[in-house]
């Protein structure tokens, strides 16, 4: 199935996604890699400038160039996203996290989560960062900038037919990166 959806992704919906879908997203995502899953499960929720749980999650160190204007995204590819897996349960569980966008194979801590806390992860293709740039329409806010470089950062980005993703592992336990049997799929 394919699916256009509105960030903040009901989690109904959320539910209904299943391992092969397509999606494509509109709305707001926040990049966050290693050093940004850190620092924010370090912080009290409050203590975080945005409200995660109303946007997507994005795997990614945009290459960003600044304007007289604010910011231009170059390129925004998403990052190896197993990196993550030794907190990424604990991301989901704390901001309440329904739509995680990454690259490749996450874990099985993260499966876990995505099961209990309703959320999936989807995977968009590797080296089409400039790809992905095209989808985004506006830099809306970067946050830690100084503390961790542009790489690590997190950019909030407005995004427009963003994809198209593949739901790599859904909210019921399947992952396109586990042998399962044909009737599963």
């Amino acid at each position: 199935m394919e699916y256009h959806l509105t960030i903040p992704v009901d989690n109904n919906i959320v539910k209904k996604l299943r391992v092969r879908d397509i999606v494509y997203v509109y709305g707001l995502v926040f990049t966050a890699r290693d050093a940004a899953h850190m620092l924010m499960l370090k912080k009290n929720k409050k203590d975080i400038p945005f409200n995660p749980s109303r946007m997507g999650l994005y795997h990614c160190g945009p290459l960003m160039k600044k304007t007289k204007d604010g910011w231009q995204v170059i390129s925004a590819g998403p990052t190896t996203s197993s990196r993550m897996e030794l907190f990424e349960d604990k991301f989901i569980k704390k901001f309440g996290i329904n739509l995680i966008i990454g690259k490749g194979d996450i874990g099985i801590n993260t499966q876990k989560a995505l099961e209990k806390y309703t959320c999936v992860y989807t995977s968009y293709t590797g080296g089409a960062g400039a790809l992905a740039a095209d989808s985004i329409k506006d830099v809306k806010s970067v946050y830690f900038l100084k503390e961790l470089g542009m790489a690590e950062a997190v950019w909030i980005f407005e995004v427009k037919n963003f994809g198209p993703l593949v739901v790599a592992m859904d909210s019921n336990g399947k992952s396109i990166f586990k042998k399962t049997n044909t009737k599963d799929r």
